[in-house]
């Protein structure tokens, strides 16, 4: 399974971007046993999980974003979403949205990019 994320784009630092992620039709009706989650990576950086829900709503986020990006769920809409604000230079990358643990395909993602 192949999760496309979207809502990427160029971005001045301190500003907003909301990234999206619907399921396709082949796991809607196993989307809501799943823990969904936000990763990233970075040109020559491993990929690093940015925050997880669960299908009841607990979230759990990397320090670095912590107070910042918000991960939300529309179990109704197949559907998850990352809010980032207060973006950071070092925000900038590529972003993926998947199963924590992840499944074994990735999609494309999307990219954020944060100027200075």
């Amino acid at each position: 399974v192949q999760l496309q994320a979207s809502g990427g784009g160029l971005v001045q630092a301190g500003g907003s971007l909301r990234l999206s992620c619907a399921a396709p039709r082949s796991i809607t009706s196993v989307f809501n046993s799943y823990v969904m989650a936000w990763y990233r990576q970075a040109p020559g950086k491993e990929r690093e999980l940015v925050a997880s829900i669960t299908v009841g709503g607990a979230t759990v986020y990397a320090d670095s974003v912590k107070g910042r990006f918000t991960i939300s769920r529309d179990n109704s809409k197949k559907t998850v979403y990352l809010q980032m604000n207060s973006l950071r230079s070092e925000d900038t990358s590529v972003y993926y949205c998947n199963a924590s643990p992840p499944w074994n395909k990735w999609g494309q993602g999307t990219q954020v990019t944060v100027s200075s």
